[in-house]
């Protein structure tokens, strides 16, 4: 079993609109845009991160909004939900905010214990905060949520599976325990975690396959340390059978592919460099970043991207 995994790092979604989704993350749920960037493989796309002051991991959802892309399907094979953390008691605030704004879905449950208001993106993505006593992670508060309130990280996402089995066990060789099972639904967690450190797993197998699109989340990423801890990761999945890729420099962060058996596609990335070695930290996400094989056509790309505040 692993033990270089710490939680979750960032969680990459799809979009329609790069305005509109910008919008949502910085002026509805109050997170900082710590990066605006391009997508590697299709530079005529922004790829932007959310999070808090300076993107710290476990704290980080990120978008590729293709213009004009079709919504997504909903299904299996996907990450169905990604939760974030809030104060204990925020819920009520939160309501009537995410009501006033006219953000679809609000609806209030709870689960292990746990109140939460599910609601859902722009493009149809599912969401949920959740309400986590003393939960130490400092928040953003530049958008306008009061400490009191604001978004502290992720809590967790939810795979939705046809079957838990194989996944399952692969959560638990890379450092997860189950936690709990019910509903349905099978908890893992990583003991002293980073706070973004509890997977679950809903099993449905009578739900067709998800189509990839706008509201979908591409990839779910995982922490580890440094570069040390994910060639570790990456020689043990290997040994195991699995298909990963070799390290790429996402120029904030290294990442490793690889499928999982239920069909979702999981990274490893580094904590290391972090969002502020190209920026000041005071001035995170304002200019548009372009990796160095991109640099060419930053004239080309400023005057096609759509300009965001």
């Amino acid at each position: 079993m692993l033990d270089q995994i710490k939680g979750l790092h960032h969680v990459t979604s799809m979009a329609a609109s790069a305005g509109t989704n910008n919008r949502f993350f910085t002026d509805t749920l109050g997170l900082r845009r710590v990066k605006k960037t391009v997508n590697f493989d299709a530079p005529d796309v922004y790829h932007l991160y959310y999070g808090d002051e300076v993107g710290t991991p476990g704290s980080v959802m990120t978008y590729f909004p293709f213009p004009h892309i079709a919504r997504g399907r909903p299904g299996t094979g996907e990450v169905g939900t990604t939760l974030f953390s809030v104060p204990e008691g925020s819920i009520g605030y939160w309501t009537d905010r995410l009501s006033k704004a006219g953000v679809d879905g609000l609806k209030t449950d709870s689960a292990f214990g746990e109140n939460r208001l599910h609601f859902a993106g722009p493009d149809g993505d599912g969401f949920a905060l959740v309400e986590v006593k003393d939960d130490p992670r400092a928040p953003w508060t530049g958008n306008g949520v009061g400490e009191d309130n604001a978004i502290r990280g992720f809590h967790s996402a939810s795979l939705r599976l046809r079957d838990e089995g194989a996944t399952g066990e692969l959560l638990k060789y890379m450092g997860y325990s189950q936690i709990d099972a019910k509903d349905g639904v099978t908890r893992f967690g990583i003991p002293g975690g980073n706070g973004a450190d509890v997977i679950d797993i809903e099993t449905m197998p009578n739900i067709a396959h998800a189509h990839l699109g706008a509201g979908s989340v591409h990839h779910i990423a995982f922490a580890v340390e440094n570069r040390e801890k994910q060639l570790e990761v990456r020689k043990a999945l290997m040994e195991t059978g699995y298909q990963v890729t070799p390290v790429i420099d996402r120029d904030y962060f290294w990442a490793i592919y690889f499928r999982t058996p239920g069909g979702v596609l999981f990274e490893v990335a580094t904590n290391e460099p972090g969002f502020n070695r190209d920026e000041d930290t005071a001035h995170l996400g304002e200019a548009l970043k372009l990796p160095k094989q991109h640099a060419h056509l930053r004239e080309a790309l400023e005057q096609h991207l759509e300009p965001i505040e």
